[in-house]
């Protein structure tokens, strides 16, 4: 199951990003890691770009809660979200 480290000003996840897909969606885990597919070429960080908008409209937080903790340059991300519980996070994904 993927992980979810709950903070004291939010969570953090790992996801894995699969670039240049058909659709922005969640497409399954990856080891701890959630398996994320986005329309955005890994291009000039427009992948990272199209992951911020992504987990801020899924998880429907402002923006600027949403960052990349590490990982802009890899498939392999941590994804920060302030303002959200674990528990909220999982209940959106399921």
């Amino acid at each position: 199951m993927f992980q979810i480290r709950e903070r004291r000003d939010g969570v953090s996840l790992v996801v894995r990003v699969h670039p240049r897909a058909k659709k922005n969606a969640i497409t399954g885990e990856f080891g701890d890691a959630l398996k994320v597919s986005l329309t955005a070429p890994a291009i000039e960080g427009r992948a990272n770009d199209a992951c911020i908008e992504f987990f801020s409209k899924l998880l429907k937080v402002p923006r600027s809660s949403v960052t990349i903790a590490s990982g802009q340059s890899s498939r392999n991300k941590v994804i920060r979200v302030a303002g959200i519980s674990a528990a909220e996070v999982r209940k959106t994904i399921g």
